[in-house]
């Protein structure tokens, strides 16, 4: 899907791996939402996990793509990141540093973008225990959000070995979360990539 402001996916595929979600089975209570693959490359080092994407990212075929989020400002200050920079350019300088970012849910029902209207009956986790065995580089798991910890550690830890990963909650970028100042939210990411060891 071609983003009017951005590189087309296709351009950005060296970085974006391809998967298929899974699809709910049963009768539907609301709007079923997928997914997207994994931004991710050999090097990854660091996984960065949000719950489901939001209907505008959904969209727009690209991660956090809502103009309110905080995730590629973000990414951008502590990447050193030119603030006008494509998406999939974006997307291999992510990948450079080491990082990879993914979603816990392949699937779910959810009426709108927010992440209390996942039905956690109809969830779907990725398939981490196939996707951290492929990447042992992988050391420390970053939460965007407590719903994305709460999904991982309901849906995903009690079937996959973590004893050896760091996990690690951060506050969430998106825009829904207005409880904490932008620059407490920033300083708290940059510690979590400074101890990760992926920025100095």
């Amino acid at each position: 899907m071609t983003h009017p402001d951005d590189e087309s996916r296709d351009s950005s595929a060296d970085v974006l791996q391809t998967g298929r979600a899974v699809v709910p089975e049963g009768p539907s209570q609301g709007p079923v939402v997928c997914s997207f693959p994994p931004i991710v490359g050999p090097g990854a080092r660091v996984l960065i996990l949000g719950s489901m994407p939001g209907v505008r990212s959904l969209q727009a075929g690209r991660y956090y793509a809502h103009p309110q989020n905080r995730f590629w400002p973000f990414m951008t200050t502590l990447l050193g990141m030119a603030p006008d920079l494509p998406y999939a350019a974006r997307c291999r300088r992510v990948v450079e540093a080491g990082i990879a970012v993914w979603d816990v849910l392949a699937s779910c029902e959810r009426d709108g973008s927010l992440d209390s209207a996942i039905r956690d009956d109809t969830a779907k986790p990725n398939d981490f225990d196939g996707f951290l065995a492929e990447r042992p580089g992988i050391h420390t798991l970053l939460f965007n959000g407590a719903k994305a910890e709460a999904g991982f550690r309901r849906f995903v830890m009690p079937a996959v070995p973590v004893a050896d990963l760091t996990l690690r909650r951060l506050p969430s970028t998106s825009p829904a979360n207005a409880s904490q100042r932008t620059d407490a939210k920033l300083a708290a990411w940059r510690a979590a990539l400074v101890e990760a060891g992926v920025i100095g």
